[in-house]
């Protein structure tokens, strides 16, 4: 699997350069039209109480429409479609009883997390130093991404070991949206997204709503 992935990645780059070596400066061209993210997650914005999370991840890939807005090419906009993977080892109690999700916090759990599946839609401004010819530039892109979720699934352990799973539950905002802002030169990109919408709807600890968000911070890698 890892020669298989390697070669890929290979054949992808060369297919980058050979494409900017049949232009000429001041030929439009388009840049940065696929894209791979690996993140570390965490909640916030979490009910009084609840700790922070553990180690948590995840994973992006798609493609990207760049569409030139100057000659140079150095500034463009770009709308994508990708699949999203999140692990989030939390310490927020989710259960989902008669269709209806409640929320608790509860100490005494030893496993306690959630995945989630989606299909994503990123909206990129982008600013660049590259030109038809120039292989390694700065890259600095600001947008919005928004998300659906297709699969949730969340599950925890109890203090006596007995284990519980909850998929798809009712409480869950499947529709997502975020800023993003991507930085970075060559090949090493740093990547954030900042959750703006409560990942889950109608949610209560007590008289406290739970307006739990995601934030997210990693590396992005462009390529084509």
């Amino acid at each position: 699997m890892k020669k298989v992935l390697c070669f890929l990645f290979l054949m992808i780059s060369l297919l980058s350069y050979s494409q900017k070596d049949s232009l000429q400066l001041g030929d439009r061209y388009a840049d940065d039209q696929l894209y791979l993210s690996v993140t570390y997650n965490q909640l916030y914005s979490q009910p009084t109480g609840v700790k922070g999370s553990g180690f948590s991840y995840g994973f992006s890939g798609g493609i990207l429409q760049d569409i030139i807005l100057n000659k140079k090419g150095s500034f463009s906009v770009a709308l994508g479609l990708g699949y999203n993977y999140d692990f989030l080892n939390q310490a927020l109690k989710i259960e989902e009883i008669n269709n209806t999700p409640t929320f608790s916090i509860d100490e005494n759990l030893k496993l306690n997390e959630f995945r989630l599946h989606a299909i994503e839609f990123p909206v990129e401004f982008r600013l660049r130093t590259s030109d038809a010819n120039k292989y390694k530039f700065w890259r600095l892109y600001a947008g919005v991404k928004f998300s659906y979720n297709l699969h949730n699934k969340f599950n925890f352990t109890d203090e006596n070991d007995a284990s519980f799973e909850f998929s798809n539950i009712t409480g869950f905002n499947k529709f997502q949206y975020g800023i993003t802002l991507s930085a970075g030169y060559d090949l090493v990109t740093f990547h954030v997204y900042y959750g703006l919408k409560p990942l889950f709807k109608n949610g209560f600890i007590g008289a406290e709503s739970v307006n739990t968000k995601l934030l997210k911070m990693g590396l992005i890698f462009y390529i084509l």
